[in-house]
């Protein structure tokens, strides 16, 4: 399994317009994504993925081209770089 945790600089609206733009489909290996407020601003995610690699073509394939042209129309050409991930090692996963 592949977790990670992302901290974002958009608002619960900016997600929406995202999370809208990807449709209903579940993602090929996603386990699970959570995404919450944090306390100073913006949003934290949480995820967890079959695999790297899954996730990877996820954030290539779908998340991407949905989110760079809402982002664009922030920062026009200039996209800010991606927020960092920190990586987590996976003790278990009951569901």
């Amino acid at each position: 399994m592949y977790a990670f945790t992302q901290d974002v600089p958009i608002d619960a609206e900016f997600y929406a317009r995202i999370r809208a733009g990807l449709g209903e489909e579940r993602a090929k290996g996603m386990v699970c994504h959570l995404a919450v407020e944090l306390p100073a601003g913006g949003l934290r995610y949480i995820d967890v993925w079959e695999s790297e690699a899954d996730w990877d073509a996820f954030a290539e394939e779908r998340l991407h081209p949905v989110v760079h042209p809402l982002l664009a129309e922030l920062f026009g050409d200039e996209l800010p770089p991606e927020p960092e991930r920190t990586t987590l090692s996976v003790v278990d996963y009951w569901a």
